[in-house]
């Protein structure tokens, strides 16, 4: 076993939220850092100011999901400096780097039996027990490997043990990276569906997206893995003149800077078509269609970047 493998664990909890440090976290934060997740009374509790807060002080990096693996490179006391491999960053050639609860990680097991991958394709899914009772929600994009099948139910491997999830509400691939690669205006297809969904800093679930959370999760759907940030997702794809949304399709990404757009990167959001942005704008807003004529970002364009099959592709 090498190095890297005896240092891989999985997210044990619905949602487990990367800390920029130990420290981070605040009191109020408790519900959030748990095992059990009290993921819905912890957002409902927090308010506009201390949601903020999660940005301004800098105190959440991202979100992983239920079995999403990650390296932990140290523990100290009762939490685990980990990397988020599934999410790439200019911070870490590995991927996303923070600090999550040794709480919410379980030591992960070997794949050998898997005979596949599900992924979550509903807002959220019930995880079953072998007996029938119910285990635990999982939301959107949870993946998780496929060890057999009944009639209506595939078995899943999870950090828990085994369960079993409805086979409407998933869609399956051989590996990890092999999900069907679709056009990407089957993100915006399928962002449309979280429309009314509380922005949150860092969140990557649909308990909540932050701007740049939303277009990596959706274009996941379609079978691709981009960087996790808004900066490195505006460097890569296909360039789409940006001054003249002709050129624009369904689907392209759309890029706001600081200094009318000559700053560092601050948003990102999908163009739907006839002059609409597909977004998650800010603390305090829901994900939303907006007219960009007109509006405080329509100035504020620094790029335009389109992915999808034969075209962008990340591979």
């Amino acid at each position: 076993m090498t190095e890297q493998s005896a240092n891989m664990y999985a997210c044990a909890v619905p949602v487990a939220t990367v800390w920029t440090s130990p420290e981070s976290a605040r009191e109020m934060d408790t519900e959030g850092v748990s095992n059990p997740l009290q993921l819905n009374k912890w957002l409902e509790k927090l308010a506009y100011e201390e949601r903020l807060d999660l940005c301004n002080s800098n105190r959440v990096q991202t979100q992983i999901l239920y079995g999403e693996p990650v390296i932990v490179e140290e523990i100290v006391g009762d939490w685990a400096k980990v990397i988020a491999v599934w999410q790439p960053s200019k911070k870490d050639e590995r991927g996303y780097p923070g600090w999550v609860p040794l709480v919410q990680l379980k030591k992960a097991t070997p794949l050998e039996e898997a005979g596949g991958f599900i992924r979550v394709a509903v807002a959220k899914s019930q995880l079953w027990n072998k007996n029938g009772t119910p285990f635990m929600i999982v939301p959107f994009n949870t993946i998780l490997p496929l060890t057999d099948e009944s009639e209506d139910y595939f078995h899943v491997k999870t950090p828990d043990g085994e369960a079993l999830i409805l086979k409407t509400d998933i869609v399956r691939a051989p590996s990890v990276h092999q999900f069907k690669k679709r056009p990407l205006a089957s993100a915006v297809d399928e962002g449309m569906a979280f429309l009314d969904i509380p922005y949150f800093w860092g969140g990557m679930s649909s308990y909540g997206f932050d701007c740049s959370g939303f277009t990596y999760n959706m274009l996941k759907a379609c079978g691709y893995f981009i960087p996790r940030d808004a900066s490195d997702q505006a460097k890569i794809g296909e360039e789409v003149p940006m001054d003249d949304s002709s050129f624009w399709e369904k689907g392209d990404l759309v890029f706001f800077a600081n200094d009318e757009g000559k700053g560092n990167v601050r948003h990102v959001g999908f163009y739907y078509g006839n002059g609409l942005l597909l977004h998650s704008p800010s603390t305090g807003q829901s994900v939303e269609l907006l007219k960009l004529e007109g509006s405080k970002l329509e100035r504020d364009i620094c790029a335009v970047r389109r992915f999808g099959v034969d075209r962008g592709r990340i591979e």
